[in-house]
């Protein structure tokens, strides 16, 4: 689920790179929430109820998460809009990092020394793809305002580990797009231009990429911890590279590909970390309870004694 919400936060992106020069930060973002409250108005009406109950026991969270979503989307969108997709993204790797060191502070989960190791080789791939692309200069606002939107974002899948109680995604996703429609909305319509069809398309597309990013992501971090999840965020590098090439000619160079494969080694031997340490605490019978998984089967399993 991670890694189909980073291809499409990866999409998001560059689908708003290719509008951001020509309409208004407001207008861009105010669609994009427009069209996943009413693709989600139009899903609950062919599948009632999808996505689960929409009322929360936790307003506060969803609506401090709301806020920080806002001032990431914006992020993201300044800083984008001033350098190619591949360098802004050696900013955005950053954030695997900022979510292990938050999750001991807000979450109280212990993070394991060999995430943190695994995700060091992964950012050192990131540096060996771009580190040439970043001393032929760059735009030091742009790479500002993506550590902005980076910052926020991590805030954000942390708040999504904590949300992980509240069973379905459809409160991780109403909640956010309302609050954003609320904050870029009136804005929207004081700077509206009106698009072509082809570009009021993408427009529309954004929004698509959005509600799946945010609902894949946002699960994938109520049901996995984040130092398993962490390193994965770098597979957002060879995904980048791919789209630099295809819509603007950047072709991937050898330290791109060189770093590319540094990455994915990483997420394997990561994952085989985790593995082991979880036999290894089976083998010792350590009978600590699981983790809630968020939507209460795996409880009223345990509770009752059988197995799946």
């Amino acid at each position: 689920m991670l890694l189909a919400g980073t291809v499409s936060f990866s999409l998001l992106d560059a689908t708003t790179k290719l509008v951001s020069a020509h309409y208004a930060l407001s207008q861009v973002i105010g669609i994009r929430w427009l069209v996943v409250l009413l693709l989600f108005g139009l899903l609950r009406v062919v599948v009632p109820c999808v996505g689960g109950p929409l009322r929360t026991a936790m307003p506060g969270l969803h609506l401090l998460r709301s806020a920080v979503m806002v001032v990431s989307a914006a992020g993201f969108f300044m800083g984008f809009r001033r350098v190619p997709l591949a360098e802004g993204y050696l900013v955005f790797f950053t954030a695997p990092f900022m979510v292990l060191a938050l999750s001991p502070l807000l979450l109280k989960e212990k993070v394991p020394a060999a995430a943190w190791f695994w995700s060091a080789v992964g950012f050192a791939g990131v540096l060996v793809s771009v580190a040439q692309k970043l001393g032929d200069g760059g735009s030091v606002t742009g790479y500002l305002f993506i550590l902005l939107g980076t910052t926020c974002f991590a805030i954000t899948q942390v708040l999504n580990r904590q949300l992980r109680g509240e069973a379905g995604w459809a409160r991780l996703l109403i909640w956010g797009a309302l609050f954003g429609l609320l904050a870029y909305g009136p804005p929207a319509v004081v700077q509206w231009v009106t698009p072509p069809l082809n570009e009021g398309a993408l427009l529309a597309l954004a929004g698509i990429f959005a509600a799946a990013g945010v609902v894949l992501s946002a699960t994938a971090y109520q049901v996995a911890d984040p130092a398993r999840l962490g390193p994965y965020g770098f597979a957002a590098l060879p995904i980048s590279v791919l789209l630099d090439w295809a819509l603007w000619g950047t072709a991937p160079t050898l330290a791109t590909l060189a770093g590319g494969c540094i990455v994915v080694f990483a997420c394997i031997m990561s994952e085989r970390a985790r593995r082991r340490a979880v036999q290894g605490m089976a083998g010792g019978k350590t009978c600590a309870p699981s983790a809630p998984s968020g939507n209460g089967v795996a409880d009223r399993t345990a509770e009752s004694g059988n197995g799946p």
